[in-house]
């Protein structure tokens, strides 16, 4: 197997205080149950995507979406998201506030008491015929995985950490300090980062932002183990495409039926050296816990793959956010913009 450690931090914790308790659930608060309308002026999903030698355009997928979304947001009260999405010869850019465009849970909560969610705009752009780099880029706090179609951020990376002198949860900082890299989803939920049914939360700057699954992004396009398809939820920092749970069995062929893509990575069965102890920390709390192991699951050390999806017939590197780690990846293949 390949160790591959990411330790790049993100700024997404919450108060120091806050991290104390031990043996707290990822299950979070919960969507939004307050009413909400929608309206959406977006055009529609156009095949496309032709091979190219050393790169992929994605001209005339989603080139012309404008949408907007308003709804409850938890403790915020009612906020509209607004999105656009428009290409160029050579970019995709987008425009937009950061929120979501579905219910969230409510935040500050018990567990992640950063801030309000609140509308951070921002203008992005992202190649529109991608091609990888001679090295992958790591994601962090200059750094975004993605973005969904309305605009909130793919950012997995957390920025908490423990020393390997912590004998419990009151020996870390959630939000910077030095040690091992927690990570926010964990298979004995020992931390509780304050995330909702999407698997996401709150920066201190208000920006709304996921760790994994983005539950309510299939749940509105009603996927579901009854109906599975492949879902495109957004755009990868470096103008890939990013689909959630479901890919086809076989890469290359669109008829082999869908299956739950999972990732490559394995919890390693001995602590690595420094680490703080397992007695109170068990192996996944951390992310220098996990290995990559080539060929184990579907995806690469980033997450991701090359083959036919519904909006790329003829083929294209596309990035999984899955049920297991690394969940939303931690790393591009593709070269960014300058």
């Amino acid at each position: 197997m390949n160790k591959l450690k990411f330790v790049t931090g993100s700024r997404a914790m919450m108060a120091p205080a806050i991290l104390v308790a031990a043996a707290l659930t990822l299950a979070g608060c919960g969507g939004d149950g307050s009413s909400t309308t929608s309206t959406s002026s977006s055009s529609s999903t156009s095949s496309g995507g032709s091979s190219t030698s050393g790169g992929t355009s994605t001209a005339g997928v989603l080139c012309s979406e404008k949408g907007s979304y308003t709804g409850s947001y938890g403790g915020s009260g009612t906020l509209t998201a607004n999105w656009t999405w428009s290409c160029s010869d050579t970019a995709r850019s987008l425009s937009s506030n950061g929120l979501p465009n579905h219910a969230v849970g409510t935040f500050p909560n018990a567990d992640n008491g950063n801030n309000y969610i609140k509308e951070v705009n921002f203008n992005k752009s992202f190649s529109i015929s991608p091609s990888q780099a001679t090295s992958n880029s790591a994601a962090g706090p200059m750094l975004a995985v993605g973005y969904t179609l309305s605009g909130a951020k793919f950012d997995p990376v957390t920025n908490g950490h423990c020393p390997s002198t912590a004998t419990s949860t009151a020996g870390c900082n959630p939000d910077g300090g030095t040690g091992s890299l927690l990570e926010a989803i964990q298979p004995t939920q020992i931390f509780s980062f304050g995330t909702d049914s999407n698997n996401a939360h709150v920066q201190p700057n208000g920006s709304y932002h996921y760790h994994g699954m983005p539950e309510a992004l299939l749940t509105d396009a009603a996927v579901s183990e009854a109906n599975p398809k492949m879902l495109l939820v957004g755009w990868a920092s470096d103008g890939y495409p990013i689909y959630a749970r479901y890919c086809y069995t076989t890469a290359s062929d669109s008829t082999s039926g869908l299956k739950k893509c999972t990732g490559s990575f394995k919890i390693d069965t001995v602590a690595d050296s420094g680490r703080a102890s397992t007695d109170w920390a068990p192996l996944g709390t951390f992310a220098e816990d996990y290995s990559y192991s080539a060929g184990s699951g579907d995806l690469d050390e980033c997450n991701g793959r090359t083959g036919v999806t519904p909006e790329f017939p003829k083929g294209i590197y596309y990035y999984m956010i899955t049920d297991t780690y690394p969940y939303i990846g931690r790393c591009l293949k593709g070269k960014l913009q300058p």
